[in-house]
């Protein structure tokens, strides 16, 4: 049974996402503002993290990344406001998620499951052991690490699964559509934004070598040693 921590400022909206994650079958503990959900994350383990963003005495990024540095956990954003920009820094930190209020109950809990299904996913299927080697730009499938020059690349982990799909595939045409479908999964209920913020974050992340990202105009992205 997956535990969940619900953070949010509005007992309302607590409530109902508690009465719904229960009946789906969850364990599920609350916190009412950023700071109280860090603490939480000292003391107990969770599976995910249903998180607001603009709460009282810490805003949800923030508890974020101080929770990330204690524990991996992943975490659905939930914020009235749906800018690109709010989304762009929510995947910055590593959120697997991000839903804009008002939203329904249903939907946040078919997001639940898909996000832990492919973080489960993600632990149950390792990547062979390989090296991929280009110049300075060197990628550990076994480690999980991505380092350019000696120096370690700090990615998310979806910008690592994404990046590490693009090498695997070199040479190789992949369509949106395919991207979307072997890197978040088949019940994945973004949509292509997502795929293209997360494209962009990877483009910064890789600097100079960037330019092995080819888009595809009306097709996708091909990964190609140029």
């Amino acid at each position: 049974m997956a535990k969940l921590l619900i953070v949010d400022d509005e007992v309302k909206i607590r409530d109902m996402i508690r009465k719904y994650a229960l009946f789906e079958g969850y364990e599920v503990e609350e916190a009412e503002d950023g700071m109280a959900a860090v603490e939480r994350c000292r003391t107990q383990d969770f599976d995910l993290i249903i998180m607001d963003v603009m709460m009282p005495n810490l805003d949800g990024f923030s508890a974020c990344k101080e929770i990330q540095k204690m524990k991996n956990i992943p975490a659905i954003m939930l914020s009235a406001r749906g800018e690109e920009y709010d989304k762009l820094h929510g995947f910055e930190i590593g959120v697997d998620d991000y839903v804009v209020k008002p939203f329904s109950p249903k939907e946040l809990m078919m997001r639940v499951q898909a996000v832990l299904k492919r973080v489960q996913g993600t632990h149950s299927n390792p990547m062979k052991k390989d090296l991929f080697t280009f110049q300075g730009l060197t990628l550990d499938f076994a480690a999980r690490v991505v380092t350019i020059d000696g120096e370690r690349v700090d990615m998310t982990p979806k910008e690592y699964a994404l990046f590490a799909y693009l090498v695997k595939n070199e040479g190789i045409a992949l369509t949106r559509e395919q991207l979307i479908r072997d890197v978040w999964g088949y019940d994945f209920f973004g949509d292509d934004r997502t795929l293209d913020t997360h494209m962009k974050l990877l483009r910064k992340s890789i600097g100079k070598y960037s330019r092995l990202i080819v888009t595809l105009r009306g097709v996708g992205y091909r990964f190609e040693i140029v």
